[in-house]
């Protein structure tokens, strides 16, 4: 049962965010604890930053990171990303947008605006964070025929909105501040 505990602990502290700075230490993302380890050791990218904890193997340790850098700068082209559940959930800031109540995702589903069964796209400008409670009051209506209100207007994913997780992520984050730029 110990081992067990311990086995989840590390899965967890692997699964943890690491803030990804370019080269010339400006922020470009957050990945997994685990795939941080994967850059470094691959000689990627270097830590800058490490928590407590460690990582081990028959002949290393490792300090798991909590900030790296690329060692060679990458030119980022406009960051358009993937329209998927995942960053709806990020850019809506895991808050169903009509009761404005933070919830795990699992917690979450997401809500066609102007609803599929009246010609509703699933593009960033109808998709929303909602909760079941919400979604189901809203059903196959507008939410204006529903009496309900929009938090924010959804709109797409942009590098602002990038930036603005990384700050809010980092608020919880030390390390990460001073590359934050508060």
């Amino acid at each position: 049962m110990e081992s067990l505990r311990k086995m989840t602990q590390a899965t967890t502290r692997l699964q943890k965010p690491v803030l990804v700075l370019n080269a010339s230490y400006e922020p470009i993302n957050i990945c997994a604890a685990r795939r941080a380890l994967v850059l470094v050791l691959k000689g990627i990218a270097s830590a800058e930053e490490v928590t407590s904890h460690a990582v081990h193997s028959s002949r290393k340790s490792l300090r798991v990171p909590s900030v790296i850098r690329l060692l060679e700068y990458r030119r980022i082209p406009h960051q358009t990303r993937a329209l998927s559940r995942k960053n709806i959930m990020m850019r809506d800031r895991y808050t169903c947008q009509y009761c404005a109540k933070l919830m795990p995702a699992g917690e979450l589903t997401l809500d066609h605006v102007i609803p599929r069964s009246r010609a509703g796209e699933s593009a960033w400008e109808n998709l929303v964070a909602c909760c079941h409670p919400c979604n189901n009051r809203k059903g196959s209506r507008t939410p204006e025929e529903a009496g309900m209100k929009l938090a924010r207007q959804p709109k797409p994913f942009s590098l602002h909105t990038s930036r603005h997780l990384m700050r809010l992520l980092g608020k919880g984050e030390e390390q990460w501040r001073k590359y934050l730029f508060f």
